[in-house]
């Protein structure tokens, strides 16, 4: 996969499969975000060995990893990680960090769709999303999205500050997913862009 979009703006950034050869890009991305969003993550990805070792097994694992460039630098990367399980092999999980500075811009939702577009392809039917209690702006993008809370573990995780937090997992079928996703791009006017 390998589309340039265009953001109100006039921006205009990449998005595409991720790569090995993209480490040095990722790494700079990943320790370039402020501790407040990298407390949250599930590994400590200032840890080059323990990234490399993640993008290397992708595949195997059954994650499709994708990336936003602008200007050869990486803005955003977003994962659909399927299920390995047969009583569980039409789910995804969806996974997503866009830079801070291009946050609200719509860089968020173009990934999205492009994720979507991997789920349809990998016949998927149900989205998960999976996020700790203080992260509240992820838990109301999901919600725009057409997830439901499903389950609130408490205390169930330690953050990358080893601090015990409560686990939110959140599922969407596909079809709910891309008619509301369709309908946030349609409220951000991504379509003047085109």
């Amino acid at each position: 996969m390998e589309k340039i979009e265009t953001l109100k703006d006039g921006t205009k950034f990449l998005i595409r499969n991720l790569t090995i050869a993209d480490l040095d890009k990722l790494m700079k991305f990943y320790r370039a975000l402020p501790m407040s969003d990298r407390k949250y993550l599930r590994i400590d990805v200032t840890k080059k060995k323990l990234v490399e070792h993640r993008v290397r097994t992708a595949e195997e694992r059954r994650v499709f990893w994708i990336t936003a460039l602008h200007e050869n630098n990486i803005i955003a990367e977003g994962r659909l990680e399927l299920s390995s399980d047969d009583w569980r092999r039409d789910h995804g999980e969806v996974r997503l960090i866009v830079d801070r500075a291009f946050r609200h811009k719509g860089v968020g939702l173009m990934m999205l769709r492009s994720l979507y577009q991997i789920a349809v392809e990998r016949k998927v039917k149900k989205v998960i999303a999976k996020m700790l209690r203080p992260q509240v702006g992820a838990r109301k993008i999901a919600r725009k999205l057409g997830f439901r809370e499903e389950i609130l573990l408490p205390d169930y995780v330690q953050d990358q500050r080893h601090k015990t937090q409560d686990l939110l997992i959140m599922t969407c079928d596909i079809d709910d997913f891309w008619k509301e996703l369709e309908t946030l791009y349609v409220a951000s006017d991504w379509q003047r862009t085109r």
